[in-house]
């Protein structure tokens, strides 16, 4: 039946996936053409927190293909942080797509579906608009929860007049996508909390809402671990217990309470002696990969209040993360605990961490916690100093047996999550919605 069928995805930021070659998108595009579909990938030609920037020719836009995908990227403006460039740059993408869809659609010809992924909202709206007009079904994939998550992480008024714009945006999403992709397991019980279901009275059936949550590709992420040797004397040393931290350093992610429980168990150990890992010393290193604005703040921390068990790596490539966490003996998930993750979480950090099949530490427990339901590691209920701390010593305590067992669980969590099996729940989703358009174009033509 989709033998042939053309999909438009749709990432505002797609091009990391493109310098990566890999990523949910890039992913399920590589699966979806191994089952016979042509897949273009419409991206910005500005690469997302880099200088990085694609030509674009005449028409706005440039085009590639990579491994058979098509990628299609978009004219956008350069910007820098988080304000008013950025809210430009996603602008001129929402705009672009259209004239930039319309020469595509006249060089290949028009999709089948398309399926439009936020992180924005715009990309979701242009993607239901173009498909409208196009008289092709929509697929709206969620990530982020716009404008909840603003709201939570970053304090903008609830009841301001541009917030509810934006909730109003975001109820038209749901009521005009054909389909509904939350990446969060819990995006059904979230438009119920909005009271946008129509039980409730809303516009939304929760009959087209779906969960695909983020994964990861095995076969790619262990050819990284033989591949992609990364050298670095603490995490080579073997007589210390390496705790791994990969990731953005920003307020959302709250470090300053993994420094706050290095410290506990750092103290802890000087007055007692500690308990230590079977094999090593057991003193710890607390090994931070990544970067962002709050890394400079942190590191002053550490030096003013004596925390030397925590040491900054800066940014890494993302191809050396998996040779890094198969060297660690504890990996870190840290957020700013917000009630938002009570609809679940998608981090893809985490699908990194399963598939390492190391012990996971989570300063927070989400909805639906994939840590917790595959005994892969420890979900802390609360976020002090000494529950972080009493959380890394407690898998430091554990028998080696016993952690092997905890990281073969982890490992076996990755593997419900390959992108292989995630590209059988998106074209079932694919399937249907297709045959719901054609059953629905079928009883128009009766009428």
């Amino acid at each position: 039946m989709n033998k042939g069928k053309t999909v438009w995805l749709m990432n505002h930021y797609g091009a990391n996936m493109y310098y990566n070659r890999g990523g949910r998108h890039y992913w399920f595009a590589k699966n979806l053409i191994k089952r016979g579909y042509r897949v273009f990938f419409f991206a910005a030609n500005v690469r997302h927190n880099t200088d990085d920037i694609i030509p674009v020719k005449d028409g706005r836009f440039a085009e590639e293909t990579l491994e058979g995908i098509r990628f299609v990227f978009v004219e956008t403006p350069t910007y820098k942080g988080n304000k008013g460039g950025r809210v430009k740059n996603m602008y001129a993408f929402y705009r672009n797509l259209f004239p930039v869809t319309k020469r595509i659609r006249e060089a290949y010809g028009a999709p089948d579906l398309i399926l439009a992924s936020s992180v924005h909202p715009l990309t979701l709206v242009a993607g239901i608009r173009i498909g409208k007009k196009l008289g092709v079904p929509c697929i709206a994939e969620v990530r982020d929860l716009w404008p909840e998550s603003i709201v939570q992480f970053q304090g903008m008024k609830r009841e301001g007049l541009l917030t509810k714009i934006l909730y109003q945006g975001e109820k038209w999403i749901y009521k005009k996508a054909d389909r509904l992709i939350f990446t969060m397991e819990g995006g059904g019980k979230y438009i119920q909390d909005q009271g946008w279901d129509k039980e409730s009275g809303g516009p939304v059936d929760l009959e087209k809402v779906e969960h695909i949550n983020n994964g990861i590709d095995l076969q790619a992420f262990d050819e990284s671990i033989r591949e992609g040797e990364f050298h670095d004397p603490d995490l080579e040393d073997p007589n210390t217990v390496k705790i791994v931290y990969a990731g953005s350093i920003r307020r959302a992610n709250k470090l300053e309470i993994l420094l706050k429980g290095a410290k506990y168990v750092q103290n802890h150990r000087r007055e007692t002696g500690g308990s230590k890992l079977e094999g090593a010393s057991g003193d710890i290193r607390v090994l931070v990969y990544g970067d962002g604005e709050e890394r400079i703040t942190l590191e002053k921390r550490c030096k003013d209040e004596g925390i030397s068990s925590v040491i900054f790596k800066g940014k890494v490539e993302k191809s050396k993360i998996p040779f890094i966490l198969s060297k660690a003996d504890i990996a870190v998930l840290n957020y700013a605990n917000h009630d938002i993750w009570k609809y679940g979480g998608s981090q893809n950090k985490n699908f990194e961490y399963l598939a390492s099949g190391t012990p996971i530490l989570s300063t927070i427990i989400m909805g639906y916690d994939l840590i917790e339901r595959h005994q892969a590691g420890i979900s802390l209920e609360k976020q002090t100093a000494e529950a972080v701390g009493k959380g890394i010593m407690s898998i430091m305590n554990l028998s080696g047996e016993e952690r092997s067992e905890m990281g073969k669980r982890a490992r076996k969590a990755a593997e419900e999550y390959d992108f292989k099996k995630l590209t059988d729940q998106l074209e079932r989703i694919i399937k249907e919605t297709l045959r719901k358009g054609e059953e629905s174009d079928h009883e128009n033509s009766i009428d």
